[in-house]
């Protein structure tokens, strides 16, 4: 296939079209509404379909790029009067369909808190029925933003972004990278990442290859990817999800490959799928990847999927139905169940090189709502690992901790014929991953002192002499906790002046 956009000067115009209409972040919510926007969101488009009936500029652009209707060719030149239907067609962001016009690429608007972008992608199977083509690229997901949102955003030199797609990734790292390089073993995915960044007055430094390949002999300050992760048979049926690699080969080989290729002190972030195979755990295989790398790491399982469902999901994200998909399906069960697999792992990573002689490894699973993985989480999170690290048991003791100020004490209880007895105290920090500790009854009166004012070995020695304890014996059983309370965030150690 042509790759689509290519020629710069029609992706300026069509640029300067959409602006002019209000196609933003900001304008295309504020006509559709609130409720005809969350449920296009949902993949719901009657709402908005009665929401853009007007034959305004804006209401054709977000029926052609967003819902995918064919529009007169008399609205859609009024929408696009820089741009042109004709030099649009020729680049492939246009179709025509008799005297009528389609969209030929998914035009979207995205923000975050500081930023609006456009970004430009193939459509999907929802607004153009039927299996996508092989090369198809993927647009703006759950995936992508689950990334998007880990991705730790401190101010670098170089950053690479591996397997760039539609470029999602890369324009959010313009706000905090020097340089980008993006690589894709896709020509069509090349291209719409270029159309992407001009729209966006971006400039990324483009590869063509797999992997690392693009870039030997290169190292950067941060590496992000959403690679083709889907774990399958091998075949090679759609480059957005297929690596042509069986299993989990591809993120192990990934994974493996990222100390070449960070700076001193780089942090490479990631999503990944992994085979869980029969009575085994998660965590080994995957920490065995991460423990010959020699980063240190924080790996995060957000769900284990079942095999079946899992396959279900790709061919619906693919739009395949009928005889062909059920022939898929079932080679690709029969693949799992000759493998062993009982379900597959899910998750994000996030590494860091600190040449340290003993890497410090946190593999975790966290499937709870409201907990997911953000950028400040991530950085503090190896932040307080560094800390832990280089602090011994009584530097520790010595140091003033502070409960932090979100945290709630849960208390779980149970009837009983003397009335409620307490089975489970635990302390949480809403919004923190895997922010919990369980404590006992010492733990709770402990914690509930730290106010960042005396160092803790004061704290275990007025609650050692209350109770008539040795203050060693209570200091050896509270400080796991007290490790993990920091780990977790529970708990941040105060500088002193000493």
């Amino acid at each position: 296939m042509t790759p689509p956009l290519t020629d710069p000067a029609v992706v300026d115009d069509l640029g300067t079209d959409l602006r002019a209409a209000g196609f933003d972040a900001t304008g295309v919510p504020e006509l559709l509404g609130s409720s005809a926007h969350r449920a296009l969101g949902r993949g719901e488009f009657v709402p908005a379909l009665l929401a853009t009936e007007d034959g305004a500029p804006l209401s054709t652009l977000i029926r052609l790029f967003l819902l995918g209707t064919t529009e007169s060719s008399a609205a859609v030149r009024a929408a696009l009067p820089a741009t042109g239907i004709e030099r649009a067609v020729a680049n492939g962001a246009l179709e025509l369909v008799g005297e009528d016009v389609r969209a030929g690429l998914d035009i979207r608007p995205h923000a975050d808190d500081e930023s609006e972008f456009l970004v430009v992608s193939d459509l999907d199977s929802d607004t153009r029925p039927g299996p996508v083509h092989a090369e198809h690229v993927l647009g703006i997901g759950a995936a992508s933003i689950t990334l998007a949102n880990a991705v730790i955003r401190e101010q670098v030199g170089t950053a690479l972004d591996i397997g760039v797609g539609c470029g999602i990734q890369s324009v959010h790292l313009a706000s905090h990278a020097g340089y980008i390089t993006a690589t894709d073993v896709s020509t069509r995915a090349l291209a719409l990442a270029g159309a992407t960044a001009r729209l966006n007055g971006q400039t990324w430094d483009l590869r063509q290859g797999s992997l690392f390949s693009p870039v030997a002999g290169e190292r950067f300050d941060l590496i992000v990817s959403n690679p083709p992760f889907v774990i399958g048979t091998g075949r090679k049926q759609y480059t957005y999800r297929d690596s042509g690699v069986a299993g989990d080969g591809i993120c192990e080989q990934l994974i493996r490959g990222l100390p070449d290729h960070l700076n001193e002190g780089g942090t490479a972030q990631l999503l990944a799928n992994w085979i869980v195979r029969e009575d085994t755990d998660w965590r080994d295989r995957v920490g065995s990847w991460v423990a010959a790398t020699g980063l240190d790491g924080w790996v995060v399982q957000r769900e284990l999927a079942d095999p079946a469902e899992y396959v279900a999901l790709w061919l619906k994200d693919a739009g395949e139905t009928g005889g062909q998909a059920e022939a898929t399906a079932r080679a690709w069960l029969e693949w799992f169940r000759a493998e062993k697999v009982a379900g597959i792992g899910m998750g994000v990573l996030t590494l860091r090189r600190t040449d340290s002689d003993d890497p410090d490894v946190v593999l975790d699973e966290i499937t709870g709502a409201g907990e997911e993985v953000t950028g400040p989480e991530a950085a503090a999170f190896l932040a307080r690992r560094d800390w832990l690290r280089d602090v011994s048991d009584a530097e520790l003791l010595a140091t003033p901790l502070s409960l932090a100020s979100t945290v709630i004490l849960e208390d779980r209880s149970i009837a009983t014929d003397n009335g409620w007895s307490t089975v489970l105290r635990m302390l949480r920090r809403p919004g923190g991953p895997g922010a919990t500790l369980q404590v006992d009854d010492w733990g709770r009166t402990l914690l509930a002192g730290c106010q960042g004012k005396v160092p803790t070995a004061v704290l275990v020695e007025l609650l050692a002499g209350v109770h008539g304890v040795e203050p060693d014996a209570l200091a050896a059983a509270v400080l796991p906790a007290l490790r993990v309370g920091v780990t977790r965030g529970l708990l941040h150690p105060v500088e002193t002046d000493d």
